[in-house]
């Protein structure tokens, strides 16, 4: 069977600036724990990183949501944190607490970070991309991504997740020599894994900056807007064609200059960018994604119809993939998901 051209994947059409009616979705984290069949692959894989290591079941779960919801678009399962676990750096996700990594605190440290491994140590990665290429359906565009140099950093920084962040900006403010060191090999070494999953099969990429929005102006530029720009700037010269997306999480008017200075196709909106502002300001410049609450899905009903419409009719006349403002919770029913899917489907524009 001939496979579908990218004219025919209504995903990467919006990403090249199309404007489609009813758009194309997707929605963040949408291989997870809400759904039952997730939960039980999950069981069989034993732990996190094994799910994430394993193709057979990499794949198993990324292709369960489309199964039940016709996305069209489907993302690598994998974590942000597949980079400092290939650089040597240990990591483990521990029930209820999260990821938990022996933390990074100065420039010294990065002797323990082992850039040549990295490559070989992803290779099970490149293998599930590689089979999601063919095994997805023709029209659904596969979606690969990383995290953010920034975001990245402050797992290694603080070892877990954090409410400031105080190590990481110590480090940052006070050596910041010493932390573009981190942040440079964090861009070379992402850069290489992105180049590697377009290989295998990826006709898209997301870069989730998840936590850019704890930075100041000056700090953002450097360490959120630099960086990203950098690597999009070296993926797009190596692997011409291939579209990029942005998620500044939290970046609020910087969403504007982000996009200017880092070269990517579109940017993903958290939940909390005003449509309006967003429609005006930004899809005048490239495509936007996003941007429904995760929890109006939990909720549904009503509520979940009026967001849904409302990001519709702001945001649907432009150059739009429909998506949430962050991942999907764990607690959403996945009958609200089917809703949602249905929803947007009737949107006549």
């Amino acid at each position: 069977m001939a496979m579908a051209t990218t004219s025919e994947k209504r995903f990467l059409r919006a990403l090249n600036g199309e404007t489609l009616t009813p758009p194309p979705f997707w929605l963040m984290r949408q291989a997870g724990r809400y759904l039952p069949e997730y939960r039980a692959t999950r069981a069989e894989a034993g732990d996190f990183l094994s799910l994430c290591y394993t193709p057979d079941f990499a794949v198993e779960v990324t292709l369960q949501p489309l199964r039940r919801y016709g996305f069209d678009a489907a993302i690598l399962f994998s974590d942000i944190l597949v980079i400092p676990d290939a650089l040597g750096q240990a990591v483990r996700f521990v029930k209820g607490e999260g990821p938990q990594l022996d933390p990074l605190r100065s420039a010294a440290d990065l002797s323990r970070l082992e850039r040549d491994r990295v490559l070989g140590h992803l290779a099970p990665v490149f293998e599930t991309v590689s089979r999601l290429s063919r095994e997805i359906p023709q029209t659904t565009a596969l979606i690969g991504f990383c995290g953010a140099p920034w975001t990245v950093a402050t797992y290694m920084v603080e070892g877990h997740g954090s409410k400031d962040y105080a190590a990481t900006k110590k480090w940052a403010y006070g050596d910041p020599e010493g932390f573009d060191r981190l942040i440079g090999l964090l861009v070379d070494v992402t850069t290489d894994y992105l180049i590697a999953q377009v290989d295998a099969g990826a006709e898209a990429l997301q870069i989730f900056d998840s936590w850019a929005g704890v930075l100041p102006e000056v700090a953002f530029e450097r360490w959120v807007t630099r960086p990203i720009g950098e690597i999009t700037r070296r993926v797009k010269a190596a692997r011409p064609g291939v579209p990029v997306i942005g998620f500044p999480r939290g970046a609020g008017l910087l969403y504007a200059d982000f996009i200017d200075r880092t070269g990517v196709d579109a940017v993903s909106l958290d939940t909390t960018m005003p449509l309006e502002w967003a429609r005006d300001t930004l899809q005048t410049r490239c495509t936007v994604q996003g941007n429904l609450d995760p929890i109006l899905l939990v909720t549904g009903g009503q509520a979940m119809n009026d967001g849904i419409d409302r990001i519709l009719e702001i945001l649907g006349r432009g150059p739009f993939v429909f998506n949430l403002g962050h991942g999907i919770v764990p607690e959403t029913p996945p009958e609200h998901v089917a809703q949602l899917a249905d929803r947007i489907r009737s949107f006549q524009g």
